[in-house]
């Protein structure tokens, strides 16, 4: 997808201003105060390279087991070796899951079943017959985009949480310091609306951009830089440049301050794992919502890569084995914020890989894929959605190798999420152009 002029200026501001960045000026640093009562907060946790959902979320029962191993072959899990859930026993996940497999025992996390980009619902026929289908399936870079912005092309411009942030935030984050979203994982497509972009933060380092030639000399680099933008050269793309990194730099300022002026976290996350270094970002942010003046804020986050396609065991296994201990280490900090009620956590990725391995102990691209969806509001231990018939060549099957064409759309998904958020009912077709298609637009997970 070519860059917008938007995301251009934006990424130039950037490299300017390390990492923070945002373009919509706000007021002064509010006092630290208790936080609204109707604090709400997503965070979204993409899955770059598509993950496979057929070993994260597996038949448990006798039969579905017998069948999942006989068609996996050497990527099946032994069952001995699953983690069979309490509330649902006919089904397990992955053994590098526990923490996972604990919050869904516990119904704080619920399981999406078979989910992926569509623009209405659509058979197995109708996909041989090529109706109405997104654009560029099983391709990496469309899918993510179509993921990001529910929409049926990944050449819709903005994303659905830039989109809810051009219609919430004036009703929610009137006097906010910084805008809704923050990326704590760069410049996504996910983030961007019409009329807002958001907070670029790369973790452990809200203040942007780094120093270490010495007092002096630092803060000459930064007056010099600041000088800068204050000149007038006459040409709109520059001028427009010099404002967004101006807002760059207050952005900055106000994080470190607000950051600054409270306690560290006492929860403990995992070192040398970048998704925890992210999810604990996110948490510190979180936790001066008060001093941000924000009632409604959404997070990006990402980790990859899940482009399976030779030794899956090993590399997926090791993905997860991150994401398991991020997940609950965060949720716990949400604990700590007495805000776990307040913050919903879900996953997104490309897509997920087909059921039937290749030639190299991997797998190809697919559709359908499981997700996982964690907070105090989620109706947890339950899944929502429908599990395919894991048939190579049957009815859930678009081809013959077991790419699941899924039974509830991605912009479904986003939508029940956008509701427990903020969004109106009359407000939904705004935000996604397609769910007009679809029986219904809340799931009920949350």
């Amino acid at each position: 997808m070519p860059v917008n002029r938007r995301s251009f200026i934006r990424c130039a501001s950037l490299a300017a201003a390390g990492s923070a960045a945002g373009m919509r000026p706000f007021g002064t640093l509010n006092a630290l105060a208790q936080s609204a009562p109707d604090y709400k907060a997503l965070v979204c946790v993409f899955l770059y390279g598509g993950n496979d959902a057929n070993n994260t979320f597996v038949p448990f029962d006798t039969a579905g087991y017998n069948n999942y191993s006989s068609i996996r072959g050497p990527l099946a899990i032994a069952q001995n070796q699953l983690l069979q859930l309490g509330p649902l026993p006919n089904f397990a996940l992955n053994p590098n899951l526990p923490d996972i497999a604990t919050l869904f025992n516990n119904k704080n996390a619920a399981i999406v079943a078979n989910v992926g980009t569509l623009v209405e619902p659509t058979t197995r026929a109708q996909f041989m017959a090529n109706q109405s289908l997104p654009s560029n399936l099983f391709s990496h870079p469309d899918q993510q985009l179509e993921w990001q912005n529910a929409a049926a092309s990944g050449a819709t411009p903005t994303g659905w949480a830039g989109r809810i942030a051009d219609t919430l935030a004036a009703s929610y984050n009137s006097n906010a310091t910084i805008p809704m979203i923050t990326s704590v994982a760069g410049d996504t497509l996910f983030c961007n609306g019409q009329s807002s972009t958001p907070v670029s933060v790369s973790p452990g380092n809200v203040s942007g951009a780094s120093c270490s030639e010495g007092t002096t000399e630092c803060g000459a680099q930064l007056a010099t830089a600041q000088a800068l933008l204050t000149f007038d050269s006459g040409l709109s793309l520059i001028q427009a440049d010099d404002s967004i990194t101006t807002n760059a730099y207050k952005y900055a300022k106000i994080l470190t301050a607000a950051t600054q002026s409270v306690a560290p976290l006492q929860t403990a996350f995992p070192t040398n794992n970048g998704l925890a270094a992210q999810l604990q970002q996110i948490a510190q942010i979180i936790q001066v919502r008060s001093a941000l003046g924000v009632n409604r804020q959404i997070f990006f986050a990402g980790i990859g890569n899940f482009d399976t396609h030779s030794d899956q065991l090993t590399l997926q296994n090791g993905l997860l084995a991150q994401i398991s201990p991020a997940l609950a280490a965060f949720y716990q900090a949400t604990q700590e914020l007495n805000v776990a009620s307040n913050v919903t956590t879900f996953t997104m990725s490309d897509f997920s890989r087909t059921f039937q391995p290749n030639s190299n102990t991997g797998t190809d691209h697919a559709w359908g894929s499981h997700h996982i969806v964690l907070g105090g509001a989620v109706k947890g231990g339950q899944m929502y959605g429908t599990f395919p018939t894991l048939a190579l060549a049957g009815p859930d099957d678009s081809g013959s190798n077991g790419r699941w064409v899924p039974t509830t759309g991605s912009a479904q998904y986003a939508a029940t999420l956008a509701q427990w958020f903020g969004v109106s009912a009359s407000q939904l077709p705004t935000i996604f152009p397609n769910i007009g298609s679809f029986a219904t637009s809340n799931l009920g997970f949350i």
